[in-house]
């Protein structure tokens, strides 16, 4: 007859999951992801928004500056990039100061629904935090932006 091993629970160990900084920011992107996924028009997931916001705010740049301005690392950036061209959303050309290397930059159909996607992404934002008070939004941005 062999002994049953029970494993430790938080009771022995202390270790609450419900209590922890990644299980409760992975419910908040969770979340946060399915808001931006309801209310953002074109299907645009939050990296590919992110990386069209960027070159809407910035102007055309190289894949790898854009993958860095956005926290991507460059297979990750690479497959963005390639997805948002195959959907005429944005292009690439050769940068006219270095022949070696591509900036990439919106289309004007990329324009038009980054446009659009950012009046959809203050909602979003808006309703992840709504359940704040306005001083807590603050707090939670700051105390978010102070650990990355």
């Amino acid at each position: 007859m062999s002994e049953t091993i029970k494993p430790r629970t938080s009771a022995d160990h202390g270790y609450v999951l419900d209590a922890q900084i990644g299980f409760l920011l992975r419910k908040a992107y969770q979340r946060n992801s399915t808001i931006f996924l309801d209310l953002v028009p074109g299907k645009l997931t939050t990296t590919q928004f992110s990386i069209m916001h960027r070159l809407a705010e910035d102007g055309p740049m190289s894949q790898n500056l854009l993958g860095r301005s956005v926290a991507m690392d460059g297979a990750t950036t690479k497959g963005v990039v390639d997805r948002l061209i195959a959907r005429d959303l944005l292009a690439t050309r050769r940068d006219p100061q270095d022949r070696r290397r591509h900036l990439v930059s919106l289309t004007p159909r990329g324009v038009k629904l980054v446009d659009e996607a950012v009046e959809a992404a203050i909602r979003v934002t808006d309703e992840t935090l709504a359940p704040l008070r306005d001083r807590e939004k603050e707090t939670l941005l700051r105390l978010l932006a102070k650990i990355i």
